[in-house]
């Protein structure tokens, strides 16, 4: 360990947050995240520990780490999961598996919705919590929000075991609409509203107590001292709340493109079809640099076209009609998933709306060069913050073109940002395919209506569970008749 990082790790705090070891050239080797910074990131530099072989290749290679704070374990979680996705370290081997990765689902559309967790989230109208790396912890957390904020973890059926209810794990006792409530709790849990939730049930504690209702308020006594508790115990959350001036990308790419503030809401966008087909758009958010799927938004183009100039030109239309801009807020910033064509087409619809104020800039996949059009993307690119990042300009007559170490801060952000655009447009736009293909196979059955093929769909969920159903099973939902018509078409 050289002499300039042992100063800097008597800095260290005794707060939860997220650590960055870095390399001789300054790169990100691995991040981590701790319950207590000071404690965790020495450990790394206690030569009596029983290192694996890959960390001690790690510490070998480590000559700077820096840290973010968090306002709690919670937070550090997620925050983790963001910097492993926007810098993908050498080191982080496990976290850098697709496959690792899980989300907690609660589908709030269903009569009786239904808490659990996945590793492949579907564009299916549910809400989504994630990503986590530690499927342990996650699911550790979800045992103990159950005893603050019961739920089902599978749709309740009638003969369904009672133990579960009994030690209060299930709302049993509670209708649908008061069980969405417990439900919308707990998303505002996820979303940060700890401290809120513990003054309601308080509050609705003592009112119980003054009512006499003393059943009532035990019960909500014993669901705050869990809150309590599941905060000092269980690391969970699915966004950060770190200082937006210390995240080095942001300012970074404040600098470089002259903004005069830091970008603090980053819009990305992108178009996904198939030869003309099911043509979407996706807009994805990233507040303070890390993704914010709740303000994810996507776009069915009104006619299907060949033509992503046209359908880059429409989503930007819609995305900032008056409408929408008085529901979602202004961007900071926005990306566009392509290059000089495709900044040209969003940059042309923002000037039709009189939007000329908005930043907008291209993201070029062939060689991740960052587009910027001279006169319209309201960016001057500041030549000394060019040069110490190592950068350097290819200029044509309407557009310059900015070229940075694939390796750099600024790089990495923008690649996550366009790359989640990508990927949920490309979500969105399976999920039509499927519909479509769907529709279709029915649609062929003679004498069955838009009513009867909803039904079959509602009912058994797809048409490959309606293929292994019996004919009994389908004639319960669309009668004898319709239903040997349908077994005889699916069999065949």
């Amino acid at each position: 360990m050289n002499k300039a990082l042992e100063a800097k790790l008597k800095e260290l705090p005794r707060s939860p947050g997220v650590y960055f070891h870095k390399s001789q050239a300054g790169e990100i080797i691995y991040v981590g995240k701790a319950a207590v910074l000071k404690n965790r990131v020495r450990q790394y530099f206690q030569s009596s520990r029983d290192f694996d072989a890959k960390t001690l290749a790690l510490v070998k290679e480590i000559d700077d780490t820096d840290w973010i704070e968090t306002e709690s374990e919670i937070d550090a979680l997620f925050l983790e999961s963001e910097m492993v996705k926007r810098y993908m370290p050498r080191y982080n081997v496990l976290l850098r598996d697709d496959k690792s990765q899980i989300f907690v689902r609660i589908d709030m559309k269903s009569e009786w919705p239904t808490v659990t967790t996945t590793r492949n989230p579907a564009d299916d109208g549910a809400e989504y919590f994630g990503p986590y790396y530690n499927g342990y912890a996650v699911k550790k957390a979800l045992r103990y929000l159950r005893r603050t904020f019961p739920f089902y973890i599978k749709s309740p059926r009638v003969g369904d075991s009672t133990l579960e209810a009994s030690i209060g794990l299930v709302p049993s006792h509670l209708g649908a609409k008061e069980y969405k409530d417990t439900l919308k709790r707990l998303i505002r849990y996820f979303e940060g509203g700890r401290k809120k939730l513990a003054s309601e049930l308080e509050r609705e504690m003592k009112t119980a107590a003054k009512l006499q209702d003393f059943e009532n308020a035990s019960l909500l006594r014993n669901r705050l001292r869990n809150l309590i508790e599941l905060q000092q115990r269980i690391m969970f959350g699915d966004r950060e709340f770190m200082d937006i001036s210390k995240d080095r990308a942001l300012d970074d790419l404040r600098e470089l493109l002259g903004l005069v503030h830091t970008p603090k809401r980053i819009e990305g966008f992108d178009v996904s079809h198939m030869g003309g087909t099911n043509v979407v758009a996706s807009m994805v958010v990233f507040t303070n640099g890390a993704s914010d799927r709740a303000e994810y938004r996507k776009f069915k183009t009104r006619i299907d076209h060949n033509n992503d100039f046209y359908n880059m030109n429409e989503t930007i239309q819609r995305r900032l009609s008056e409408k929408n801009l008085k529901a979602w807020g202004s961007p900071s910033l926005v990306l566009i998933d392509g290059g000089k064509g495709q900044l040209d087409a969003a940059l042309t619809a923002r000037d039709e709306l009189g939007r000329h104020a908005l930043t907008f800039i291209g993201l070029a996949k062939k060689n991740e060069q960052i587009v910027i059009d001279y006169k319209r993307s309201n960016v001057i690119i500041n030549k000394a913050k060019l040069e110490e990042l190592n950068g350097h300009l290819e200029v044509t007559e309407r557009f310059i073109l900015v070229n940075l170490p694939h390796s750099s801060h600024i790089v990495k952000l923008l690649q996550r940002i366009r790359d989640e655009s990508h990927r949920f447009a490309v979500s969105y736009h399976t999920v039509l395919k499927r519909k479509k293909q769907t529709a279709s196979v029915l649609e062929d059955i003679p004498s069955i209506g838009p009513a009867t093929r909803k039904k079959i769909i509602r009912h058994f969920g797809s048409v490959r569970a309606a293929t292994t159903a019996s004919e009994a099973d389908l004639a319960i939902v669309i009668g004898v008749a319709k239903a040997k018509i349908v077994k005889q078409s699916l069999s065949s």
